[in-house]
Formats: C-alpha cells, structure tokens, sequence
C-alpha cells in the first residue's frame, strides 16, 4: 500500500509540474479567445459610456440653461 501511494504522489508531482511549465507551442503572446475576450470586454465598456456621456451633457445642460429663470417668471406672474 505505501508503494502504490508513493507511486501516486510522485506521478501526481511530475504530473503537476509539467502542466504548470511554459514549454507549450507558443508561450509568449495572447490567443485568439483571449483577444475576442478583451474586445466584448471594451465593447461593453464603451456602449456604457456613450449612454452615461448622454446623460451626463443633459444634467449639464439643465444645470446651466435659462430655462428653470424663465418658467420661475412665468409661474410668479400668475
């Protein structure tokens, strides 16, 4: 029992080495999905930043325009 377990362990260590070593076909560069990955990623970054830009320029321009002075005068004319 004690050499089917050590056979085991030293099988499981080797095993755990060679798949953590950087010796594949192609160690440097990114691969195709993890490309589309950081794309889908931008996309979703950038249609959220065109609606927040959106609203972003109207609560300026309600902030700034003379449009609250103008309806103030209306209702107080009344």
């Amino acid at each position: 029992m004690k050499v089917i377990t050590a056979t085991l362990l030293s099988l499981v260590i080797t095993g755990t080495q060679a798949m953590a070593s950087a010796g594949g076909a192609h160690p440097e560069g990114m691969g195709l999905l993890t490309t589309f990955f950081i794309a889908f990623g931008a996309l979703i970054v950038l249609f959220q930043l065109l609606p927040g830009m959106a609203l972003f320029c109207g609560m300026l321009k309600g902030l700034f325009s003379t449009g609250a002075a103008e309806s103030e005068k209306a209702t107080a004319g009344k």
